[in-house]
């Protein structure tokens, strides 16, 4: 990776040598703007997020391909706002609960922002600016679409119009650099582990899928009977996974040839992605599902109870690419060009940005 990453003082620099912002009393006050090789200001730029690891992963994974440095704002929405559908939030910057960053003046040249919470602050900042700012909404905010610059929506969610930019999953911060540089890190920790090593990305339960103690214990015997068979398990659990299903995950794999992280020190979930010959991933997870396929290792996907209209046409758009196939218990090889959403998505936006602000882009 070519930059510094400070994500504990929200302060994040992608493609520089020096630090994107500087800390200014109780806020972040940006830095002076570096110029580019033509001589042009590079534009300011603030991804925005609700602080859901998922989504905050996705606008920094998008700025990071952007390439210019970048300023993370993570928000906390205070009661009864969080609670409102944002067409109905009155003075929408007093939202803002102080636990999370503010939203104040420079405004940005750039404005990437994803999920529901984020959209009106978004819009309010916006026309704070005067229209200036070029506004790139990752996912359909299903609110002030027209008010949006640049709509950078997976082909499974429902907007539509010239400013949509389709991408096939999710954006997302997996490079070959990174993967590597991950890979590295975790190396020794994971070199006991026989091959084929299999990287199992665990979610769990959310507001369409459930996963049943027999779903769960059934999986377990899978993931057993792969060990057995001579494979290398690599395990990241998530908060989704739950307490109890962990709890569950180490005691029936004790014995066997598994990695499970516990949740502390550095994240090995690139090292993971990295090191992997497969990967096992389970539904729930668009985001997770979209990093797995950009590795172009074959991804098994783990079906959960329920679902709904759009993770399916998602999980049959990878299928039907394929990217990905249904788990059922054995490990499988294939090879496919691994989806680059990502880039492309950078490159509609510094295409679009050099129209509306030609003086910084």
């Amino acid at each position: 990776m070519s930059g510094a990453i400070v994500l504990q003082g929200n302060i994040i620099a992608s493609r520089a040598a020096q630090p994107a912002c500087k800390r200014g009393g109780p806020g972040l006050t940006p830095a002076p703007r570096q110029g580019n090789e033509a001589g042009m200001a590079a534009p300011r730029v603030w991804v925005v997020h609700d602080g859901k690891i998922g989504m905050a992963n996705q606008v920094i994974g998008l700025a990071e391909a952007l390439g210019y440095p970048f300023v993370e704002k993570r928000l906390v929405i205070r009661g009864p706002w969080r609670h409102l559908t944002p067409q109905f939030w009155v003075q929408p910057l007093a939202a803002l609960g102080p636990d999370g960053d503010r939203l104040a003046p420079p405004w940005p040249d750039v404005l990437i922002t994803v999920g529901r919470l984020t959209t009106a602050p978004a819009l309010a900042v916006k026309r704070a600016s005067g229209g200036r700012i070029f506004w790139v909404a990752v996912q359909d905010p299903r609110y002030a679409r027209r008010e949006v610059d640049l709509i950078v929506a997976p082909a499974h969610d429902p907007a539509t119009g010239e400013n949509v930019f389709r991408t096939l999953g999710a954006v997302h911060r997996i490079t070959p650099a990174r993967l590597s540089k991950g890979a590295a890190a975790l190396a020794p920790q994971l070199q006991t582990l026989p091959r084929p090593l299999v990287a199992v990305l665990l979610g769990g339960a959310n507001r369409v899928y459930r996963a049943s103690d027999a779903l769960f214990a059934a999986l377990l015997d899978q993931l057993a009977a792969l060990a057995k068979a001579g494979y290398g398990l690599a395990i990241t659990p998530s908060r989704r996974t739950g307490a109890a299903n962990e709890a569950l995950l180490r005691q029936r794999l004790a014995g066997f040839p598994a990695y499970i992280w516990d949740g502390t020190g550095d994240n090995p979930y690139f090292g993971l992605l990295g090191l992997a010959d497969a990967v096992l991933v389970t539904a729930d997870s668009v985001s997770m599902v979209s990093e797995a396929a950009a590795t172009g290792k074959p991804v098994h996907v783990i079906d959960l109870e329920g679902g709904s209209a759009k993770f399916t046409r998602f999980h049959r758009a990878l299928h039907d690419a394929g990217i990905t196939r249904p788990f059922n218990g054995a490990i499988e090889s294939w090879r496919y060009a691994p989806p680059d959403d990502t880039a492309r998505a950078a490159a509609e936006i510094r295409r679009r940005l050099a129209r509306h602000l030609p003086d910084v882009a």
